[in-house]
């Protein structure tokens, strides 16, 4: 059965699963606002699914038409915009927005106020450090030919991005890959491999003691 706080709004239709929590002014299943020139998809969005042992945390906000996994913590006054898809046992900290059409994997962790844009993928296993910003319109906002190639990054499993790092429009953040703190990632990253500055350049391997499994 699922906890809910007399201050939260639950919308019509959202599926909570066994022992969720939606605390203090949080709000679940919320249909999107657009503006008339917004580039995103208006058709009708299924209700929003909340895993078991979920919590959604006080003041976040869950769109409707995307799917919280198991165990997932949602932190306080984070925000997950519609369609996005999130795996079980993640953790997305305070004030920390997930864009729209994004798909995050398991045991992933998103550190306080970052930024995921539209269409990034994250896979398993990743760690995003605070402040992080991703991107995924090189025009921003200028030319049609834009909508055909916003994408955000691609970030696989096992990455860390560290602190206040920004990401380029479509770049791929290789497997088990270490992104330094305020880097400004302009180029695909190779797979186990350290990068720092600005644009950032590959500095070392990544240490075997470091890698998932080591």
């Amino acid at each position: 059965m699922a906890e809910i706080h007399p201050s939260a709004i639950v919308y019509p239709g959202t599926v909570l699963g066994e022992g969720v929590k939606v605390l203090e002014g949080a709000v679940v299943g919320k249909q999107p606002s657009l503006s008339p020139r917004s580039t995103a998809k208006r058709e009708p969005l299924p209700p929003t699914v909340i895993g078991d042992g979920t919590i959604v945390s006080t003041g976040a906000i869950v769109f409707a038409g995307s799917t919280i996994g198991a165990r997932v913590i949602l932190g306080d006054q984070s925000c997950v915009r519609e369609r996005v898809t999130v795996g079980d046992d993640v953790v997305i900290g305070r004030g920390s927005l997930v864009e729209n059409d994004t798909t995050i994997g398991s045991m992933t962790k998103i550190q306080a106020e970052a930024y995921i844009t539209a269409y990034s993928t994250l896979e398993e296993n990743v760690f995003i450090a605070p402040c992080v910003v991703t991107t995924n319109d090189n025009f921003m906002g200028r030319t049609e030919r834009r909508h055909e190639l916003i994408k955000g990054p691609t970030i696989r499993r096992g990455a860390r991005v560290g602190g206040g790092a920004i990401l380029c429009p479509a770049i791929e953040i290789g497997e088990e890959a270490f992104v330094g703190a305020g880097a400004v990632v302009t180029k695909n990253v190779p797979p186990r491999k350290v990068v720092v500055g600005n644009p950032a350049r590959v500095l070392r391997d990544v240490p075997d003691d470091e890698l998932l499994g080591a």
